[in-house]
């Protein structure tokens, strides 16, 4: 598997025990030895359990959390998102800034982006996704 960073619609499968996915997490941590998540992710994640009162799947999360990597949104990933944006805006096809944001954070890095959102992500160039939930 090649180095990857995770989006919130997997780590939201992921917590909720989906079979394909939680595979793929335990191959990759045999792989990798920890996962990468955006700042951006970690704060949906955090974001919608939180509005949820999903107090079990918070106290999972923040275990995953402690044992992982966070990436940071830093001046190159805007300075890549913006590119993005702009690319975008002049096809027709926007996206929500925070996707392109989680783009961005995961180009700068050279990770591909774990997502099952293909349809919004596929529109970005220079972005490898995987879709652990197929």
């Amino acid at each position: 598997m090649k180095p990857s960073m995770i989006d919130t619609d997997t780590i939201s499968l992921f917590l909720r025990r989906h079979n394909k996915v939680v595979e793929k997490f335990q191959h990759y941590f045999k792989e990798h030895g920890k996962i990468n998540l955006s700042i951006l992710n970690y704060y949906e994640v955090l974001g919608g359990l939180r509005h949820k009162d999903a107090h079990r799947k918070l106290a999972v999360f923040q275990q995953i959390v402690e044992k992982n990597t966070i990436l940071p949104l830093n001046e190159h990933s805007c300075r890549i998102a913006s590119e993005i944006y702009a690319t975008l805006r002049k096809q027709g096809k926007t996206l929500d800034d925070i996707d392109i944001l989680i783009a961005s954070i995961a180009i700068e890095n050279e990770l591909v982006l774990v997502t099952h959102n293909q349809k919004h992500f596929s529109r970005i160039e220079n972005l490898e996704i995987e879709d652990w939930s197929l």
